[in-house]
This record gives C-alpha cells, structure tokens and sequence, in this order.
C-alpha cells in the first residue's frame, strides 16, 4: 500500500478543512507548489490534489496551480479533482497534467456521465465515495444523495472505474482514525483497488489499512502537515512484509483491476 500525500488548494493556498466545512480550515502554506515538490522529495508516489473552491463552485478554480504541482512533480504521477461536473472540465484536467481525474459528484448523481468518463479515458477515472454515514455527500460534502457507499461502488465497478477513494467525511481533518469496518465493508462489496481517507492519525493507522485486502493506498492529510505521520518512516513501516487480516469473500472466481 502507499502513502499519498493530500494537497488541498483553497484560494492559491494549500489548506486542511475539517470534517470538509468551510468554516473550519487550517492553512499549512502559501506555496503548494513547494509543499507538492517537498513530499515527492520525501519520497511520495503519488500526490492527491483537490481543487476545494472548485468542488464548492461546482466548476474548476485552481486549474493553473494543478498544472504548475503537476509539471514540477513529474514524473511523479498527481490524481487531481474538485468540481468537475462535464467532459471539458474533466478534459482540461488531464491536459493541466493529472495523471487521473478523481470524480466525486458527477459520478453519484449522474450515471451517464460517469460512463462516458469512463469510456473516455479507461483506466484513468478515479471514483470518491464520500461517506457521511452510509450515504454519499455531494457538492462539496454540503449535501447528501439517497445513493449509499456500496451503491455507488458497485455503479462505479460497472462503469469502469479504475479505483475508488472512500473518505468518512465525519473523520476527514480530524485525526480521529480511520473508519476500518467501513473502509473494509465497501472493499470486500467491489473488484476495484480503494484509495482510504479520513482520520488518519498515526503510521499505525496505516499499517491497519495496509492489512486491509484491497486497499492499495491511503490519502494522508493533516498528519503529515502536522508531523504526527513522518513520510519517510510510514513508507519505510509498510514495505514490512505482513499477511492481510483476512480473505477476501469476492475474491473467488475474478480479481481486481491493478493498483491505478
């Protein structure tokens, strides 16, 4: 499993919110370009970029600074959303450099779009399962849809996503713990790799994920920002051998789709 690194943009700033609200933010630094260039230093795979005043507009704001993280990374893959809501949105996303396009909303609310998205681009559209309970939050997590975290998992398996990210929106920011039973249940409910998000406090949080069958990464935010997580000693902590926690019940008969 691998640790990725979260840089949140809000206002050209790279920012932490907690439990996703507006009102609660925490600004780490003034130059996220530097912040992305000094995990990758560390040692980061793979960085996550969200575009926060772009998921709460509804349309893409911090494009130009996505494309600026993504060409100083490089080559170093970036997953990159927030409020992409149409194809062209979603294809600007990919010309600013995002290795793959996370889609949050549109994909809960809009199936269609979801699998042209999909079609377009297989192998490269990520699904967030954003989680308020056994719900999905939409539109910035400000609202609720009807669709549950296993529902839209599944929607998306069939529509040809390569991975989904699942965040407990309730833990996200808080370093309360990830949501292991959850993040467990929506993995064994789907064939596709699952990125985890959300509380995470400690490498030991980590290494729990690590032990779950199918989680292939972990997004990491305040922790790291904060110094409760050192990049270099979690990486170091999960390239330990360890046997999963248990098997999984889907396994049988099919497979999972490799890490994206």
């Amino acid at each position: 499993m691998i640790v990725i690194p979260a840089v949140d943009l809000r206002g050209g700033r790279c920012v932490r919110l907690r439990e996703g609200r507006e009102d609660a933010e925490t600004v780490f630094s003034d130059d996220p370009v530097g912040v992305a260039k000094r995990w990758v230093t560390l040692g980061a795979e793979r960085l996550h970029v969200v575009d926060l005043d772009g998921a709460f507009a509804g349309e893409p704001r911090q494009t130009a600074l996505i494309r600026k993280i993504a060409s100083t990374v490089a080559p170093v893959p970036v997953e990159a959303g927030g409020g992409l809501r149409d194809v062209e949105a979603v294809e600007m996303l990919f010309g600013a450099g995002a290795a793959w396009v996370v889609l949050g909303t549109s994909a809960a609310l809009d199936p269609d779009f979801l699998e042209d998205a999909c079609r377009r681009w297989p192998g490269k559209i990520i699904v967030a399962v954003d989680a308020r309970g056994d719900r999905v939050a939409v539109r910035g997590w400000t609202a609720t849809a009807a669709t549950t975290v296993v529902e839209a998992g599944r929607r998306a398996e069939t529509a040809g996503a390569a991975a989904l990210l699942y965040t407990d929106v309730s833990r996200d920011g808080t370093e309360q713990g990830p949501n292991i039973d959850a993040t467990t249940a929506l993995a064994q409910s789907v064939r596709l790799p699952v990125l985890a998000s959300g509380g995470v406090a400690r490498v030991d949080d980590l290494v729990r994920l690590a032990g779950v069958p199918g989680v292939a990464g972990t997004v990491v935010g305040r922790a790291l920002y904060t110094g409760a997580i050192d990049l270099p000693a979690a990486i170091a902590a999960l390239s330990e051998p360890r046997a999963p926690e248990s098997t999984h019940p889907r396994a049988e008969g099919g497979s999972r789709s490799p890490r994206p």
